[in-house]
């Protein structure tokens, strides 16, 4: 120990001389208890300390305070690690020299909130040259821990030629990218011995290659913490990515923000050049997402109106978050916490499906049903890295919670039935002239339909899916009827004109004729709706939901439409019985005339009155309005005249 002391003395000033012992007890008394790898951590820790001492006397307290800091990192790093997050845990890199300069280099977190108005995690006192989220290092009993190499941070000013634009989680374009595959017809050869594909699955200049649950490539940086669906495998691509990467933790910097441990990054390209980069970070944390700028879109408010609250944008940034997870559900380990959220959620909906039928619940009642058969085998995926559960719970959350945001939940007025309007009674409007008269003409099928439709629709959405598909089947099962009463009627028309009868009844032949017609239109009509709704690519229920809501007449025309069918068939029917009158009154005898012709009226009204029992009071309600009118005119119009008279 005495020649290891006078060589620290040749190295050190006298002052320092006693501390440096200190740390070489430390390392002497390790030896006994701990292995190779630890005493290799400490003398690093003292070069290190060495180091700083040399550099001179006003280093030592910074010393001092670094040593408290490693003192306190294992704790704190457990704390994080061991959160109960959807966040890909944060690696743990082996115990070498490189793993060892990466503990030292990481600040650890500390408890004591940001307070700027930027602040989204636990202040981690990231270190001036680091742009990149600090890493703790968990301890070696740590759950779900992984080994990486260390990063390389980012030089400031490195990836300036880099343009970000902030985008949503729903912008990732995954699902529209038209990418062909090479049309031609080779067979691979396989080489021998064991099938090896390991170099396809290896990571490319830190990108893991990994595979979404619907079978798409997606790269994540264990690093960096990013995801990109880009093909990192492209040299050019992985670099102007790992350039974007550090740009945007560059500029979160910047701008104050201070980034969590568990804080990720997803990026895209936005253009077919390559040049503009979309990204937003997320928090799983809080379960939102954010940027390092102020950011509008409307693929964050959904085309809500009356948006003022930062307690009500919560829920549609949550539901930003629960779509990113679905996008990237891999590396991660499913919280226990979400799992019973989402249970209670789907159990309250089933129930107040069986009690209240006006339910705000985005699931319909098969549908809960089915996810509650699920949440016993999702039970089992609790804190276990399985990609599929946790795409499943990604899913139901993003609905629930976009439901959460279109109904106000949680603000002064929110919306506690699906037929409650928030701005207003939607379904109490001036109809239009021709509204009115074409609903006399289709007998009350367009008013009817009408208020089907507004029934599925509140403030210019579908939140109700139950009453959407409920209507959608309602629609079929009438036009399978219209389907078949229409082939009947153009069977009875034809077979009506092959009557002898109708040879010298012109006016009877011309009236059969309309009656084809009409039968002939409702089923043309009813067949091209049905194949409408049956295709989900031209009949999509979004498509009929921006058609129904883009004005409050369009629900009427759209009612329209949808009353042909039926008044095709009835005006058939009305066609064919004038004709079968005409026949009957002009080729009988007086008697057959005398007892035919009032039973033949009130046949004829009983059929009209439950078409027209709907407009009996608008009818009343019109003819005391003139009445009223009238005696107005008499009253005043009347007093009028007669004192322009006395003038």
């Amino acid at each position: 120990m005495g020649v290891t002391g006078e060589i620290a003395s040749m190295i050190m000033p006298g002052r320092h001389i006693q501390t440096s012992i200190s740390w070489l007890r430390v390392v002497v008394r390790m030896t006994a208890v701990r292995s190779y790898t630890n005493i290799l951590s400490a003398l690093l820790r003292l070069i290190r300390y060495c180091y700083i001492v040399i550099g001179g006397p006003g280093k030592e307290r910074a010393c001092q305070d670094r040593g408290l800091a490693l003192s306190s990192q294992a704790n704190e790093s457990d704390k994080l690690t061991n959160s109960v997050t959807l966040a890909v845990p944060i690696l743990q890199a082996p115990l070498d020299s490189e793993g060892s300069q990466l503990e030292m280099d990481v600040h650890p977190p500390t408890l004591a909130l940001h307070q700027g108005s930027h602040a989204v995690a636990f202040n981690n006192q990231a270190p001036q040259n680091s742009y990149s989220p600090s890493i703790p290092i968990s301890s070696s009993g740590s759950k779900h821990s992984i080994y990486t190499t260390p990063p390389q941070y980012p030089v400031p000013g490195q990836s300036l030629d880099i343009s970000l634009m902030p985008i949503t989680p729903r912008q990732i374009g995954r699902y529209d990218r038209d990418v062909k595959i090479r049309n031609e017809y080779l067979i691979f050869e396989i080489e021998k011995g064991p099938f090896d594909c390991s170099e396809d699955l290896a990571s490319v200049a830190g990108w893991e290659p990994l595979m979404h649950p619907d079978g798409a490539l997606f790269f994540y940086h264990p690093y960096k913490r990013v995801f990109t669906d880009a093909n990192v495998r492209d040299p050019a691509i992985a670099t102007r990515m790992g350039k974007a990467a550090e740009k945007a933790y560059e500029e979160a910097h910047n701008a104050d923000i201070v980034l969590c441990p568990s804080v990720e990054l997803a990026l895209e390209f936005m253009d077919e050049d390559n040049k503009c980069i979309g990204y937003y970070f997320v928090d799983h944390d809080r379960r939102v997402i954010f940027w390092f700028e102020a950011h509008e879109s409307h693929y964050v408010i959904f085309g809500v109106r009356g948006v003022e609250r930062k307690s009500h944008v919560r829920y549609a940034l949550e539901s930003q978050y629960w779509k990113f997870v679905e996008q990237y559900p891999n590396k991660r380990f499913l919280p226990k916490d979400v799992v019973v959220r989402l249970k209670e959620v789907i159990m309250h909906a089933h129930a107040e499906y069986i009690t209240d039928e006006k339910s705000v619940s985005p699931f319909a009642s098969d549908e809960t049903s089915s996810i509650l058969n699920l949440m016993d085998l999702l039970m089992s995926s609790i804190d276990k890295e399985h990609e599929h559960s946790i795409r499943i719970i990604a899913r139901c959350m993003k609905r629930i919670t976009r439901a959460k945001f279109r109904n106000f939940s949680g603000q002064p007025i929110a919306r506690l039935d699906a037929e409650q309007s928030l701005y207003g009674d939607s379904n109490t409007y001036s109809r239009t002239i021709f509204f009115r008269v074409m609903d006399l003409i289709m007998f009350g099928s367009p008013d009817a339909h009408s208020k089907a439709l507004r029934m599925i629709r509140d403030d210019s959405s579908i939140i109700q899916m139950r009453r959407y598909r409920n209507f959608i089947e309602s629609l079929n099962g009438e036009w399978n009827g219209y389907t078949i009463f229409s082939t009947v009627m153009l069977a009875v028309d034809i077979s009506f004109l092959g009557a002898p009868i109708l040879q010298t009844q012109t006016f009877a032949t011309l009236v059969s004729y309309l009656s084809i017609l009409c039968a002939l239109g409702s089923l043309v009509v009813t067949l091209g709706f049905t194949r409408q709704v049956y295709d989900s690519q031209r009949y999509p229920y979004r498509r009929l939901a921006s058609f129904m809501f883009r004005t409050t007449r369009s629900t009427d025309r759209l009612a329209l439409m949808l009353s042909l069918p039926f008044a095709f068939l009835i005006w058939g029917a009305i066609f064919f019985a004038a004709a079968l009158s005409i026949v009957i009154f002009r080729t009988s005898d007086t008697l057959t005339f005398l007892i035919t012709c009032p039973i033949w009226a009130i046949i004829v009204i009983l059929a009209m009155w439950p078409a027209l029992a709907s407009h009996i009071s608008t009818l009343k309600s019109w003819m005391k309005g003139c009445i009223l009118r009238l005696r107005l005119y008499l009253n005043f119009g009347l007093s009028g005249t007669t004192a322009g008279s006395h003038v």
